[in-house]
């Protein structure tokens, strides 16, 4: 039910933290992981590290605010691997500041990478996942898809956005055999959380205090929700949101 052996998961923002931890999962499972970002030693890096889990993974340089870029990234895993079974969209960035404070260029950085991105990466792998008879698109959402930070009004609203833009399609798609699901990460230990750590003063002991795990989530935490996403196990769900976050979204 879980295995993935003879898929192809196309990753975006795969070569570190989340997207790493979700690549990872998938390559225990079985899946050809084609690693999709912008930092070529990166990326190299992480295909190491899912040729040693047995994939048979490569990287893509792409910028995924660009459609051409988009659109040459697919046509290539389709070429190379004869198909697209599986897209996490997990591409991101941020802007720490006050929306009073916030430029309208740093606005469009973050809505273009967080949310435009998704929008373009599911269009271009939609030809290819309906012609083969379904697929699994997983996009990453945040904490921030449900709350409300001071410092991150361009964060929240592309967060906002992907558990919007994701039930929009689930339901348009629903009828071609596509699943189309959200995660909704709590605070995991990632070079833009230690960012957070280090500009928002008290930030680390009010999330311990806060999450029932008591402690912040590591990337390989996602590994299994990204499996169970991507696999026949999830067939009848489409739509969904589903925090991973050791129960900081239903502590009081």
């Amino acid at each position: 039910m879980f295995d993935l052996n003879g898929k192809v998961a196309l990753v975006t923002g795969g070569n570190g933290g989340i997207g790493l931890g979700m690549a990872q999962g998938l390559a225990r499972a079985g899946a050809r992981v084609v690693i999709a970002a912008r930092n070529v030693h990166k990326s190299a890096s992480a295909v190491d590290w899912l040729k040693a889990l047995g994939s048979d993974s490569f990287a893509l340089a792409v910028d995924v605010t660009d459609e051409a870029s988009v659109k040459t990234m697919v046509d290539e895993v389709a070429t190379r691997c004869g198909r697209l079974d599986i897209l996490v969209n997990n591409a991101g960035t941020t802007v720490r500041k006050p929306v009073d404070q916030l430029a309208l260029a740093e606005w469009h950085q973050v809505m273009d990478t967080n949310l435009t991105s998704a929008f373009l990466c599911c269009r271009a792998a939609y030809p290819r996942m309906k012609a083969a008879g379904g697929g699994k698109i997983i996009n990453i959402g945040s904490m921030m898809s449900i709350f409300g930070a001071p410092y991150a009004p361009a964060y929240g609203a592309s967060k906002g956005g992907i558990v919007q833009l994701t039930r929009a399609i689930a339901t348009s798609w629903a009828a071609d055999g596509i699943q189309v699901n959200a995660v909704l990460p709590g605070w995991i230990h990632t070079s833009l959380t230690d960012e957070a750590r280090n500009q928002v003063a008290g930030l680390n002991d009010r999330v311990i205090a806060r999450t029932p795990a008591g402690r912040w989530g590591q990337p390989e935490d996602l590994a299994g929700i990204a499996v169970f996403l991507a696999s026949a196990a999830s067939d009848f769900v489409t739509g969904t949101a589903i925090p991973v976050d050791g129960g900081y979204s239903i502590a009081a």
